[in-house]
């Protein structure tokens, strides 16, 4: 009998140990993951039916991450865990493509009820942030291309890194682009959102969720 496949991505190891115990036997954990580049990497050579990730990862967060696993694994089920209760963030995950968000202090009781969801074809939401949802998707327009902050991914991607802290140098390795390149995207970056210091991107990223403080 064919065991559905799970790509398993976070940056703490006890909960990717966690996530282990709680799946063996009934599926086959083809690989592990502990940053958004990682997880791009291995679900392109994997090719999983199901990919569990984090809203927050290092080098690339799950949101943007989930964007791109749509392009490369069109066929995988996209399962966040994390601990982002925020209905924002829900509702970000769904339109890069998630087919469940769970919260880690439920998990043990729901990730596999979420699962066998998915995999039936139907999204699942915890019960504990549902009530709060409807308004949200009621009451605001769907995020334009680029996101609501109109931003490219790769935009995107550099404010990312640079608000972790990398070097041009650093994000140009990373991302296989020129130096010269990072530091045409911050400079685009910074005109568009008419930004003046290093400091100004780092409250602009965290404060629209492209990092998290936690």
């Amino acid at each position: 009998m064919h065991k559905p496949s799970i790509l398993l991505a976070d940056d703490h190891n006890l909960i990717i140990e966690g996530f282990r115990r709680i799946l063996e036997g009934d599926y086959t954990l083809v690989g592990t993951a502990t940053d958004g580049r990682a997880l791009l990497e291995s679900a392109k050579a994997l090719q999983p039916d199901i990919i569990i990730l984090d809203v927050s990862m290092p080098l690339l967060n799950g949101i943007d991450a989930a964007e791109q696993l749509k392009q490369c694994c069109p066929q995988a089920k996209l399962i966040f865990v994390t601990m982002h209760a925020d209905t924002e963030y829900v509702r970000a995950a769904f339109e890069a493509g998630a087919s469940a968000y769970v919260l880690k202090r439920s998990a043990v009781d729901e990730l596999e009820q979420a699962i066998r969801a998915v995999l039936a074809g139907h999204s699942y939401i915890t019960p504990l942030i549902t009530k709060d949802l409807l308004d949200v998707f009621l009451s605001k327009t769907p995020r334009k291309p680029g996101g609501a902050d109109g931003l490219t991914l790769r935009q995107r991607e550099v404010l990312q890194l640079l608000t972790e802290g990398r070097t041009a140098k650093d994000i140009a390795s990373i991302l296989n682009i020129s130096s010269r390149t990072v530091e045409f995207h911050k400079g685009q970056i910074m005109e568009q959102l008419k930004l003046q210091s290093t400091a100004d991107l780092i409250k602009y990223a965290i404060s629209h969720r492209i990092v998290t403080t936690t």
